[in-house]
């Protein structure tokens, strides 16, 4: 099957419990179309670029699945519907990087930054 990758961002005004159930929701709405929900990330609360719906923070989330298109299809109709998400981003991958994402990983993990001319 496919394997894709998913960042969500929520309303900021939900509580880490409410937001990791979403969460777990979505991973439970996979599971029901033949799909599996391989790991989450909790990203916690982010401060966004430009406000989203009067929002300036959101909780952010990454899901990586293994699924068919069909039940991707109906798992990103869902987040669009509920009231909690405000964003959805999907993408398809080859294959799934191991351990932590960038986002997850200590700053001294990342490497080095080039220098500034």
């Amino acid at each position: 099957m496919p394997l894709y990758e998913h960042v969500m961002i929520a309303r900021q005004d939900l509580s880490n419990s409410q937001a990791e159930a979403l969460i777990e929701h979505f991973g439970s709405v996979l599971a029901d179309n033949e799909g599996k929900l391989l790991e989450s990330e909790y990203w916690g609360v982010k401060t966004m670029a430009y406000k989203i719906n009067k929002n300036r923070k959101g909780h952010y989330a990454l899901l990586r699945t293994d699924a068919p298109a069909p039940a991707i299809q109906e798992m990103e109709r869902l987040m669009r519907l509920h009231d909690d998400v405000m964003r959805v981003l999907t993408i398809k991958v080859d294959a799934h990087e191991e351990g932590p994402s960038v986002q997850m990983q200590k700053r001294e993990e990342r490497g080095e930054r080039r220098e500034r001319r």
